[in-house]
């Protein structure tokens, strides 16, 4: 007999509480190995191929693609061979509420604690090991110790929507449970599915889950909205409103015009359009509110003459082409980023108060002995900061290739949490855009962050002349309790004088 295993979104590391379903890999019905990989989801951090630890035929799936899952939410139901329980059903069958007393679980984990644990996958991902088999585990709620309580009238139907279709209304078992149960823990994961009950009125301690063991789901919640003609929240009962309904005939002057809206043919007024803040898009949000509302930070900025920089890089470009086969002189093409980043390197080693952090709770600066040096990448999923590691111990083409190679992973979305976090300092080149300046948001909790605008043609005064020049603004926005403005403009004006004169570099090199 087939045992029916349910598999949970695993930690997926870095302190992720959940992630979003982007596409299932798997049908219901299909066969699947252990390790496959079976639902792509989206964290706040990268795209991640989740594999299942089981191997056997799918037998449902939880979530719509687009929903939003917490880690512990269940994701599939895999049959997998096992014995039979002692009453000669399927071991991992999942039972309904009216099979024998649930209160204790004398008699649902006795079952599964004679069933043999399989075999496991090994290693997978961060959070969950596959070494055997996950016991189901099942709620216990204060109170319900009476091994021989009778089910619940709500337990008479697979998911509790039977008789409300029949009634046209939410059941009784749905509206209430019995009088006892009203502090009870309410089987609720998802804190989308609290929300959802919560702006319509809807008290979860009074509906009756169809999901394992009870627990409350969105469909249920959606269900009992529909039943109950509550889908907006506006005709909940008295006992529910703040104020008292206004009679038909106190009905605000508007409400004629509106009635004869369509009759008039007048065209409706365009309603607002709410974009949720999530994964990616909400993990910044969330980052650049905490860095405007916890950290002091001050800009400062400086026009610089890059032509000489400009003409550094050409010439790297030029060697490197005239010897492709040299092991030695050959190699990538050097980016002005990585140029840019390596003048940052030097600058933070002289002035190593901006790569740094604040730790309030200890009223204290930290100051890192590494330079994690992080970038702005614009993606057709949002900003990213992917992380150069260990920035300070490379050269300008070992950054321009770790600089590709992460830039190509943003846009593919398979960046991993790692290389997404533990910046200290951050290098944004917004003249991408084609913008000269800007004061740019620090990404907490870093102290610094340092901006260059477009390289472009503008008249600057040369050894006395005017003269045609690549004209690039550089802006640094730092964290005004890590440093005075003396040590951000020393900063700064280091990165300057490098820009203007790249054999500066040469003195730290």
């Amino acid at each position: 007999m087939a045992q029916v295993l349910e598999f949970k979104l695993p930690d997926l590391g870095e302190g992720l509480t959940g992630a979003e379903i982007v596409r299932w890999l798997v049908e219901v019905g299909e066969v699947v190995a252990v390790d496959q990989p079976v639902v792509e989801v989206e964290t706040a951090k990268a795209m991640v191929d989740v594999p299942c630890p089981y191997g056997g035929v799918v037998t449902a799936r939880f979530g719509e693609e687009g929903a939003e899952v917490p880690v512990g939410a269940p994701l599939i139901t895999v049959a997998v061979d096992g014995p039979a329980d002692d009453d000669g059903r399927p071991a991992g069958e999942q039972r309904s509420a009216t099979d024998g007393p649930r209160a204790d679980g004398s008699r649902a984990d006795d079952s599964r604690a004679q069933a043999p644990r399989s075999e496991g996958s090994g290693n997978v991902l961060v959070g969950y090991g596959t070494s055997e088999a996950p016991a189901r585990r099942r709620r216990v709620r204060p109170g319900q110790s009476a091994p021989s309580a009778p089910a619940t009238p709500a337990a008479s139907t697979a998911n509790g929507r039977a008789a409300t279709a029949a009634g046209g209304r939410a059941p009784a078992s749905l509206r209430a449970r019995t009088a006892g149960t009203v502090d009870e823990p309410v089987p609720v994961i998802s804190p989308l599915v609290r929300r959802l009950a919560r702006q319509n009125g809807l008290d979860l301690r009074e509906m009756a889950g169809s999901g394992p063991e009870g627990l409350i789901l969105r469909a249920d919640v959606e269900y009992a909205l529909r039943a109950a003609g509550t889908q907006t929240g506006r005709d909940r009962t008295p006992t529910t409103e703040p104020h008292p309904r206004v009679p038909p005939t106190q009905a605000p002057a508007q409400a004629p015009s509106q009635a004869h809206a369509p009759a008039t043919g007048a065209p409706a007024a365009p309603e607002a359009t709410r974009i949720p803040l999530k994964g990616i898009r909400g993990v910044m949000a969330d980052k650049l509110s905490r860095s405007r509302t916890e950290i002091p930070d001050a800009t400062c900025w400086v026009d610089a003459d890059a032509t000489e920089l400009m003409r550094a890089r050409d010439a790297m470009r030029r060697f490197a082409e005239e010897r492709p086969q040299n092991p030695v002189t050959g190699g990538p093409k050097i980016s002005v980023l990585a140029l840019l980043a390596r003048i940052c390197t030097a600058a933070l080693a002289r002035f190593p108060e901006l790569n740094s952090s604040v730790d309030m709770a200890a009223r204290e600066v930290v100051r890192h002995p590494a330079v994690h040096l992080g970038f702005a990448a614009q993606t057709e999923r949002g900003l990213v900061v992917p992380v150069v590691r260990d920035a300070h111990t490379r050269n300008a083409e070992s950054l321009t290739a770790e600089f590709a190679r992460l830039t190509e992973a943003a846009r593919t979305g398979t960046l991993t949490p790692a290389e997404l976090t533990g910046g200290t300092f951050t290098l944004n080149n917004y003249g991408v855009f084609g913008v000269d300046g800007s004061t740019p948001i620090i990404n907490h909790p870093e102290a610094a962050m340092l901006g260059v605008g477009r390289i472009v043609p503008k008249p600057w005064v040369h050894e006395g002349e005017l003269a045609v020049r690549q004209v690039v603004q550089l802006s640094l926005t730092f964290d005004h309790r890590v440093c005075d403005g003396g040590t951000a403009g020393g900063f700064l004006r280091y990165v300057a004088d490098c820009v203007e004169q790249p054999a500066v570099l040469l003195r730290t090199l």
